[in-house]
């Protein structure tokens, strides 16, 4: 699984390139000891989730993957919010990450009870997105099932988006379409519902691999 994530990366900053894009490349981290992810699950107070776990320990601790098209580049209107795209997670930044969702609960979303706020709930954040939204593990029903989701702070239309059924899945599902994103307006138009996870194969999906070359 690891080495078809970084095939895809590769192919498609190439792609990017290929279309007069920009790339800071690829830079991965290697894999996290047993004892940094003991540390780390002692301060959150629960184990990281498996999916999660399993790809700190045996695949990389940190992943710093990004790209950006130029501006000249027309896209159709159903692809026009996408800008660039990334895909990053560092173990190390992982505790502040998720004390900045917490801030967000103490500070704007503290009722459980509201259906809005409700979301931001039981998460660990593991990725900041740009516009100040979060993308995160569902803990609701830790540790059966864990989601990937999308927080958004200010209405936007991803708010509560699952974008894969673990982090795993999440990533690879991810990684079959290059990684847009991550604002939830450049991601949606490559989820089909908002309990079903990037769906690679949709109409969007194929029409946007064909557009910037991807060829996987």
């Amino acid at each position: 699984m690891w080495n078809n994530w970084i095939t895809r990366w590769e192919k498609t900053i190439e792609a990017i390139k290929l279309i007069g894009g920009e790339s800071n490349g690829i830079h991965i981290g290697k894999p996290a000891s047993e004892q940094e992810i003991i540390d780390i699950e002692e301060k959150l107070g629960y184990k990281l989730p498996e999916s999660f776990r399993d790809v700190l320990l045996n695949f990389a601790r940190s992943v710093d993957c990004g790209w950006e098209l130029n501006d000249c580049i027309d896209l159709p209107k159903e692809f026009r919010g996408i800008f660039a795209g990334e895909c990053i997670w560092d173990v190390n930044n992982l505790i502040d990450i998720d004390e900045s969702r917490k801030d967000w609960v103490r500070e704007c979303f503290p009722n459980p009870y509201d259906e809005y706020d409700r979301v931001w709930h039981n998460k660990l954040a593991f990725m900041n997105v740009g516009n100040g939204d979060k993308i995160a593990i569902d803990l609701e029903k830790y540790p059966e099932y864990t989601p990937v989701v999308y927080l958004s702070h200010d209405d936007g239309e991803g708010h509560g988006y699952i974008l894969g059924h673990d982090f795993k899945d999440f990533i690879d599902r991810w990684t079959l379409i290059g990684c847009p994103g991550s604002e939830d307006w450049q991601i949606i138009p490559f989820v089909d519902t908002p309990t079903s996870g990037i769906n690679p194969s949709c109409v969007n999906a194929l029409e946007w691999k064909q557009l910037i070359g991807l060829k996987f």
